[in-house]
């Protein structure tokens, strides 16, 4: 006799093909949490906003130009620096609002062969030479004013008018002098190699601060003042 309660058996045949693993997906291994952390993490805003650096960029360099009353224009601009306009080498005009001036010669030739540079900056480093001023006196008073204002706040050099005392102490000699600037107080190390005697008798003075003093002409100094220098003259 059959028995009808019997359950029918499950048909492998029927089931459904979304519940099937084949062999090789049951051995793909599950992957790192790590790596899939890094694959869905959002990008670096820093590194999104680098910008690639031209290597022509780097070896570019501006040419200076022999700087003329009809290719250069000073101005004074707001807070007492200078600005120019320029027509550069290529015939473009050009405007800084900022320009830096600077002696090639400050001793032998103070007005000679100025040096007209961009400003130093952190981000491009030292600024370029933008062009040179073979002599101020091709340009108009106004602009000669303006220039030498510039280069006698960058070259303070005061003028001394006589020494009130000198030591020598530990190889160092350290003066009292009375100066157009006020007193002060002169410390050198090495008087022979600090002090500058001119074709013209003018004497320059080094300190160690790197500040620099004038005597126009030591003829004029007292006898204290002459005596303490002449040994080095």
């Amino acid at each position: 006799m059959k028995n009808n309660n019997t359950a029918p058996t499950e048909d492998k045949k029927t089931a459904p093909v979304s519940e099937k693993k084949t062999e090789a997906e049951e051995k793909k291994p599950a992957p790192a949490p790590d790596e899939k952390e890094k694959k869905e993490a959002p990008a670096d805003p820093a590194e999104e906003k680098t910008e690639e650096v031209n290597a022509d960029d780097l070896f570019k360099h501006r040419v200076s130009i022999n700087m003329t009353p009809e290719n250069s224009w000073f101005s004074a601009s707001e807070g007492g620096l200078i600005s120019l306009k320029i027509i550069n080498a290529e015939g473009e005009e050009e405007f800084f609002e900022r320009v830096v001036i600077r002696r090639s010669f400050p001793v032998t030739s103070p007005d000679e062969f100025l040096s007209v540079r961009e400003p130093d900056t952190r981000a491009k480093g030292r600024g370029s030479e933008i062009g040179m001023i073979r002599d101020i006196h091709i340009f108009d008073k106004k602009t000669v004013d303006l220039i030498n204002a510039e280069l006698d706040i960058r070259y303070f050099t005061p003028i001394i008018k006589r020494i009130t005392s000198a030591k020598e102490k530990f190889g160092y000699n350290y003066w009292e002098a009375e100066t157009s600037a006020g007193k002060v107080s002169i410390v050198l190390n090495n008087p022979f190699s600090n002090i500058r005697v001119l074709e013209d008798g003018r004497i320059y003075i080094f300190d160690m601060d790197g500040n620099c003093f004038l005597i126009p002409d030591p003829t004029k100094l007292d006898r204290l003042t002459y005596r303490t220098i002449e040994i080095y003259l």
